[in-house]
């Protein structure tokens, strides 16, 4: 007797071709790229009948938004937890961020930020894939705010310059892994760690209100001089 097809409902249900379907999108598009990754490529590392690809998505990009989706969720859970679990004053936890990262480009499957990588090939910026590679950001970003406030209020500084520095944050921790996808060199993080260390400092000083001088104004002789 011949095997059932993979997606047969007898064998796994409509739900489970659409997972794999999306895990062999999120694999292939993320080593390769969105237009160099076809649908025939996808539907045959998913072991799905092309049939269910149209079941459950309108069109490839559908498919590519929805795996970005899934792929924000897991990489953010990830990201968080490894940070928190990291350290447990604000001034470290946003530092611990970066000795995520680190470990993060050293795997062998590192091939940069998804989201950025999506957002480069695809223009229109109302584009659902580009939607979702902006929320992830904005996901990510207010996430780094959260850890800035903390530690402004740690410190007891302005809070008011927390979304500068949150904004600035993100510029590094996207600056690494711009650069370490191209050097290859996961110490790229570290680099990072020490360029946040030093604007931590520079933020933290530069915030702190300045105490009044106790020291009273001396009296000085008029000038007979004209200016």
């Amino acid at each position: 007797m011949p095997a059932a097809p993979l997606d047969d409902p007898s064998v796994a249900s409509q739900a489970s071709a659409r997972e794999r379907l999306l895990d062999a999108a999120e694999a292939l598009i993320y080593a390769g790229g969105i237009h160099a990754t076809g649908v025939d490529a996808i539907v045959r590392e998913s072991g799905t009948a092309r049939k269910s690809f149209y079941t459950h998505f309108e069109s490839k990009d559908a498919l590519v938004a929805a795996a970005l989706e899934r792929r924000d969720e897991r990489w953010m859970r990830w990201f968080v937890e490894g940070t928190l679990g990291r350290a447990r004053t604000p001034r470290t936890r946003l530092l611990a961020m970066f000795d995520v990262l680190r470990e993060w480009f050293a795997s062998p499957d590192f091939h940069g930020c998804a989201f950025l990588n999506a957002a480069g090939e695809i223009g229109a910026p109302d584009d659902p894939i580009r939607v979702v590679a902006r929320d992830h950001k904005e996901r990510l970003l207010r996430f780094v705010r959260e850890q800035c406030d903390d530690y402004f209020g740690s410190v007891a500084s302005d809070r008011r310059q927390a979304a500068r520095l949150a904004r600035q944050w993100l510029i590094l921790i996207d600056g690494a892994i711009g650069v370490a996808l191209v050097s290859g060199d996961a110490d790229t993080a570290l680099d990072a760690r020490a360029a946040a260390e030093r604007l931590l400092d520079a933020t933290t000083s530069s915030a702190r209100p300045s105490k009044p001088s106790s020291r009273r104004p001396s009296r000085s002789t008029p000038s007979k001089e004209t200016p």
